[in-house]
């Protein structure tokens, strides 16, 4: 089954590509890997800002961290035209914005593992980090950037 069978099997649509809000680039590319920028829950009008668990749940935490997975799929798609060309997603960096005593990042950052699970299969395994810092950018509430080896 190819990759945007099973999006729309989940009932998922990956969004625009986003622009770069600063000076970076998206995605670079070298060799096969594909290390993309950190990404925000920002998409369209809908914008996932605050610390968790103050101004926003873990639950709706980890759905922001699904949105960005979506966006910056919709990143790799542009760079390798298609999906179906990702060999298995290396790792993922996931940073939340939470108060001190705040303990639970990981299940934050676990609406993206389990997504990227949930659409490759087995190619969705990865390494990853998970940690809580004092601020993110535009006060989102998480950022995520990934590495993606191409086929």
């Amino acid at each position: 089954m190819s990759i945007d069978a099973r999006l729309s099997e989940l009932g998922l649509t990956l969004p625009e590509v986003p622009a770069p809000v600063a000076s970076y680039v998206n995605c670079v590319r070298s060799g096969n890997l594909l290390h993309l920028s950190g990404g925000l829950p920002f998409d369209g009008e809908t914008k996932v800002t605050g610390k968790v668990p103050t101004d926003q749940s873990v639950e709706a935490a980890q759905e922001a961290a699904r949105m960005i997975i979506l966006n910056r799929l919709a990143i790799v798609r542009q760079e390798l035209g298609s999906l179906d060309h990702v060999a298995r997603i290396v790792s993922l960096q996931g940073f939340v914005s939470s108060e001190p005593d705040f303990y639970d990042h990981p299940k934050v950052i676990n609406g993206a593992s389990d997504l990227l699970l949930e659409i490759f299969g087995a190619r969705g395994k990865h390494s990853r980090i998970a940690v809580g810092v004092a601020a993110l950018p535009l006060n989102a509430s998480v950022e995520i950037s990934l590495v993606v080896e191409a086929a």
